[in-house]
């Protein structure tokens, strides 16, 4: 059974992903991919925007900090955070 090392800085257990779990997050990945949109560095505010009706209510991600996702939770903000591994086609 094929498995991928654990990315660097990754609080999750240490050892490898096993082969069933990592296929299930890169479906994850490409449906993200599909459905919302990337907002890059931008995913606190923009995230707020939205929350606040300053932009247009939909999908979107991003990369946060830590301190970020924890204010946008402070705020009452529904974030969460996904392992994103490579995509399956390479």
């Amino acid at each position: 059974e094929a498995s991928v090392p654990m990315q660097a800085g990754s609080k999750m257990a240490a050892g490898p992903i096993p082969a069933q779990l990592v296929a299930m997050l890169q479906k994850v990945r490409a449906e993200v991919e599909k459905n919302c949109d990337y907002v890059g560095e931008d995913f606190a505010e923009e995230a707020r925007r939205i929350h606040h009706g300053e932009s247009e209510m939909r999908g979107i991600y991003g990369e946060a900090t830590e301190a970020e996702t924890e204010a946008l939770r402070d705020e009452g903000i529904e974030v969460g955070r996904i392992p994103w591994l490579p995509r399956a086609d390479g």
